[in-house]
């Protein structure tokens, strides 16, 4: 059997949906070879789920050219870090020099040139590289990850959610990161052509009260200031790309403060997926307490 090979299997803080990409295929029957960054605990224990394991550098040719071996299809993603489009022009373009047929890469819900955060328009050139390299690339573009608030409402003991957004009446079209591996699975496993180049992906829309409130109906929204938030997220996630691309979004999501022609729960969630998506409070009950 052809192996599909996914990239950020080790998993991480922002979503980890290469994990579960990987482990969803494995449970499928699917072979898998996964490519990670380091040997450590994280690739062991892919191994121990039946995944074939390789280590190396996404943004480094010589590495990046052996995955390949007896591939067809790939899964890419990459972390809220620098790096990104140098690892997509080098994915794009050893998937091109190896003939796949098809390459799922995770983008973001409002990817465009002129989009309203560097990191989505760092996402659109990305996505013009897998178009370009003729690989049959499939862009999921999500909307916020559930798994991104959690990571805020657990930084303030579960006692705060702290954003700069504003009201608590501003929207946010979210997402759970399982549901984005669902469909990046559904896609790597459907007959070519059944999958379209851009499934946009919401599973639930809300305003930023209504999600404090379901981490905790004792949990509070904070309206933080922004840059009091960027102080803070600066210790939190000790990355400069990572804060800037979040204060850029949240910026975003305040000045747009309601509905926007994006923010709708995407059917290609349950079609390519094959389930309704999660919804916020389904995933609380599943990965909390948070309080």
């Amino acid at each position: 059997m052809e192996p599909v090979l996914v990239t950020g299997a080790a998993g991480g803080r922002q979503g980890s949906t290469g994990l579960h990409v990987a482990r969803m295929l494995l449970e499928r029957g699917q072979a898998v070879r996964a490519l990670v960054h380091h040997e450590d605990a994280r690739a062991e224990r892919l191994r121990a789920l039946g995944a074939e394991v390789v280590a190396g550098d996404l943004r480094e040719i010589t590495s990046v050219i052996p995955a390949f071996a007896g591939v067809r299809r790939a899964f890419f993603t990459y972390p809220v870090t620098e790096g990104m489009l140098d690892a997509a022009a080098v994915f794009a373009a050893a998937a091109r020099r190896e003939g796949l047929e098809r390459v799922v890469e995770v983008s973001q819900l409002a990817a465009d040139p002129y989009a309203g955060t560097p990191h989505m328009r760092r996402h659109w050139v990305a996505e013009e590289l897998f178009d370009r390299a003729g690989v049959g690339a499939v862009h999921l573009r999500a909307g916020v990850f559930f798994e991104n608030l959690a990571v805020l409402v657990r930084a303030g003991g579960g006692r705060e959610l702290a954003l700069p957004l504003g009201s608590p009446g501003t929207v946010l079209p979210l997402i759970a990161a399982t549901d984005v591996a669902r469909v990046a699975v559904g896609a790597l496993t459907s007959p070519e052509g059944e999958v379209e180049p851009i499934c946009r992906l919401t599973g639930e829309v809300m305003t930023i009260g209504e999600a404090a409130r379901t981490f905790g109906e004792s949990l509070v929204y904070l309206d933080q200031h922004p840059q009091e938030w960027r102080r803070k997220a600066m210790t939190l996630y000790d990355d400069a790309v990572a804060v800037e691309h979040l204060s850029h979004l949240w910026e975003l999501f305040r000045l747009i403060g309601g509905h926007h022609e994006l923010y709708q729960v995407t059917e290609a969630i349950e079609r390519v997926g094959g389930r309704p998506p999660l919804t916020l409070r389904e995933f609380v009950a599943a990965e909390g307490p948070f309080c």
